[in-house]
């Protein structure tokens, strides 16, 4: 009876291993596990109504505040993903497009901020900069690509 248990066990134990590591090797390639401050769990553009839950939360925003930049986010959303399906540009235009829709959305959005909520939002925004600008990983490094950390081969299908 106990040697059929211990069967058991081990088959269960052999089938379930390699559907543990296609999860985490599928985990690796898309944005999935723990995620940080930078929002590293999720994979893709926050909507519309996520970012404005997160900026009511941030900036302690009034209803007349989240009815004016609502549209601000919207419409944000619409041009960067008729951007995205536009193939036909490279991939700098692409980019500096994009930089030019941020910009202009953040400008919108900082003219209904007060100026206590302003002020929190520059420096949101001066801190995303410079996460970018480190690349990934953070402030250590850890995570990033260069050094002994080369990028992750290309999945595999």
């Amino acid at each position: 009876m106990a040697s059929i248990r211990r069967v058991y066990w081990v088959l269960i134990i052999l089938l379930a291993v390699p559907f543990l590591a296609v999860g985490a090797r599928g985990m690796q390639y898309q944005g999935g596990g723990p995620g940080g401050p930078g929002g590293g769990g999720r994979r893709g553009p926050m909507s519309p109504d996520d970012r404005l839950a997160q900026m009511t939360k941030d900036f302690n925003l009034t209803t007349d505040q989240q009815a004016k930049i609502k549209p601000i986010l919207a419409d944000q959303q619409k041009k960067m993903d008729d951007l995205r399906s536009d193939s036909s540009g490279d991939r700098q235009s692409m980019r500096s497009k994009m930089m030019q829709i941020q910009q202009d959305t953040n400008t919108q959005i900082r003219n209904v901020l007060d100026d206590k909520p302003k002020d929190l939002f520059d420096k949101q925004q001066q801190e995303r900069q410079q996460r970018m600008r480190r690349g990934p990983g953070g402030p250590s490094g850890q995570g990033g690509y260069g050094g002994d950390n080369p990028p992750p081969p290309p999945p595999q299908n």
